[in-house]
């Protein structure tokens, strides 16, 4: 368990360090994938500062969602996510999969983010 682990955080860190020097400039889209629930913010690495976030925990999506888990869930976190973002004067990112592969709920939450507007 510890073996795999390790192997996650350092696939996240190589992905990461990746895309930070092909950025431009950009903000950061991170994803977290859980078991049960999706996690997704817009991070200004510069500042520090979190400026959109979007869960399948959210009020609005919880009561219309039939699992946190599922790609709808991931659609909807990414429309979400996406429209919040519009709100903070955000369009241009950059897409930090983490150490996950860029399939499944990952994928979804990402195609939903690009058809509500952000550009990566």
């Amino acid at each position: 368990m510890q073996r795999l682990k390790s192997q996650f955080l350092r696939r996240s860190r190589r992905v990461r360090m990746k895309l930070r020097k092909k950025s431009r400039g950009r903000l950061r889209l991170s994803v977290f994938r859980s078991s049960q629930h999706i996690y997704a913010q817009v991070i200004d690495d510069t500042k520090g500062a979190t400026l959109a976030t979007a869960s399948s925990l959210d009020k609005e999506l919880r009561s219309t969602l039939k699992s946190g888990a599922g790609l709808d869930a991931a659609r909807e976190v990414g429309k979400l996510l996406s429209s919040r973002a519009k709100a903070a004067g955000v369009s241009e990112v950059y897409f930090d999969r983490g150490g996950y592969l860029y399939h499944g709920r990952i994928k979804a939450l990402a195609e939903a983010a690009r058809e509500g507007g952000l550009s990566f």
